[in-house]
């Protein structure tokens, strides 16, 4: 053998036994995280699994887009059956009955209280935590993108009738669309009366105004509720918004018709919108140049003792059927999006609002809210906590809620095409909706939500 034969040989032997002395090191645990936002969104979630994967050595999040929220869902169903479900899925708001009586995920709060983590729940705000929490306050899922529905206004417009202040009333709204209508504004206000319109028109002005949707404190205590939105003050809010439509001072937008809401107010075509916070942004980026604007909370009628809005958004659920090491993962995951810092970067990048007083403190601390772009969110928090939430104000647990969405949108289009009466479409909504409800109970005979 060669000299250099002879001390390649060494080196190899060498470098062998100094590797078999050395440690391994143990490659990260993987877990699936499945998720339903998309665009700019998705890139923000993106961003935000890429900071937890670097803020440790211990775990990898795998964070994929579905899509959408019912793709999701369905996508995590079909993954369940054939045992290849993420660790973690994202469920938006309505989902939270099926995901409950599924039986398919661990208990965030045992998850995170078996792997070390001290989870202070009461740090929640009461109208986010109630809506993902059992009858008895456990919490099985953790609050994720959480908003609630704002109204947005056109200060300008607004001064031209000699107000500097949104309307508190819905009384004062009607007489404040009506003196836009006569200072030559052709659009006072937009609406959109489509399925997914349910959640600001019907669901946020029920809450309000601690009005029911559904028997059974709106399904949490049983799956027997019925829907009784016909015989409640939604009948003159919907004929009230009807009257304004008809004489002018509503339009209806979406982009079915060419311009979608937002965009009909931040050109300044349309002086009033009600939606969600989480537009805030939207708005302050694709605004007219120039446009003086701001969000208050939505009007309730006089007289009307204001209780908190619903919460709109998803929650996170971990799935059963995993091994230790992945709800290892999983609830380091959790903590690390439980952290107020990350509250800051979530609601920074995406106009959603923080889910804990903690993470709200923290955001303050940090003059969050003091200027531009940012200056007006924290108005939804006033929204979520103008009551401690009631029986019927905590939220809804009716089973496939979507559908009842989809009928929603269907009768509000025929009653403003005036095909039926207001009375006559809400009541048929309540007959539809309830045949709705009725497939879902017989769906888990003798089951009761926790």
């Amino acid at each position: 053998m060669t000299i250099i034969k002879r001390g390649f040989a060494a080196l190899a032997a060498g470098a062998l036994s100094t590797a078999l002395a050395m440690p391994a090191f143990a490659e990260p645990v993987k877990f699936d995280f499945w998720f339903g936002l998309s665009g700019d969104l998705a890139r923000v979630v993106d961003t935000l699994c890429k900071n937890f994967n670097a803020s440790q050595s211990d775990y990898e999040v795998v964070c994929t887009s579905q899509g959408n929220y019912d793709a999701t869902l369905q996508n995590t169903i079909a993954a369940f059956r054939a045992g290849k479900q993420p660790a973690i899925v994202q469920v938006y708001d309505v989902g939270t009955a099926t995901m409950m009586l599924s039986g398919a995920y661990k208990p965030a709060d045992k998850l995170m209280e078996e792997n070390g983590y001290k989870i202070d729940y009461a740090d929640y705000f009461p109208g986010i935590a109630r809506y993902y929490a059992t009858s008895k306050g456990e919490m099985l899922s953790f609050p994720f993108n959480s908003s609630t529905a704002l109204m947005y206004w056109n200060k300008d417009a607004f001064a031209k009738i000699g107000k500097t202040e949104a309307p508190k009333t819905w009384e004062d709204v009607g007489a404040d669309l009506k003196a836009m209508k006569d200072a030559g504004y052709d659009c006072p206000m937009a609406i959109n009366i489509s399925a997914n319109e349910s959640w600001q028109l019907m669901e946020q002005f029920s809450a309000l105004h601690n009005q029911p949707i559904a028997t059974k404190n709106n399904g949490y205590d049983g799956l027997d509720a019925r829907l009784e939105v016909n015989k409640t003050k939604f009948v003159q809010y919907v004929t009230d918004l009807k009257k304004w439509y008809d004489a002018g001072l509503i339009k209806i937008k979406s982009k079915d018709l060419g311009q979608d809401m937002v965009q009909a107010f931040a050109s300044g075509t349309c002086q009033v919108i009600m939606t969600s916070v989480g537009d805030h942004g939207t708005v302050g980026k694709t605004q007219k140049e120039g446009m003086n604007w701001g969000v208050a909370e939505l009007p309730v009628y006089a007289g009307t003792e204001r209780k908190n809005s619903l919460v709109g958004g998803a929650s996170l659920w971990v799935l059963s059927g995993k091994s230790d090491a992945e709800y290892k993962g999983a609830a380091a995951f959790l903590n690390f999006i439980h952290d107020p810092k990350t509250a800051l970067f979530w609601s920074t990048n995406t106009g959603y609002i923080p889910v804990t007083k903690s993470g709200f403190d923290y955001m303050k601390s940090n003059g969050f809210y003091d200027k531009a772009p940012y200056k007006g969110r924290e108005t939804a928090i006033a929204s979520l906590t103008a009551s401690e939430p009631t029986e019927i104000t905590r939220g809804i647990r009716l089973g496939n809620f979507t559908q009842i969405r989809a009928e929603f949108g269907t009768q509000m289009q025929a009653i403003f095409a005036n095909k039926v009466s207001v009375q006559e479409g809400l009541d048929t909504l309540v007959k539809n909706g309830d045949a709705i409800l009725d497939r879902f109970q017989q769906t888990y005979p003798g089951k009761m939500l926790p």
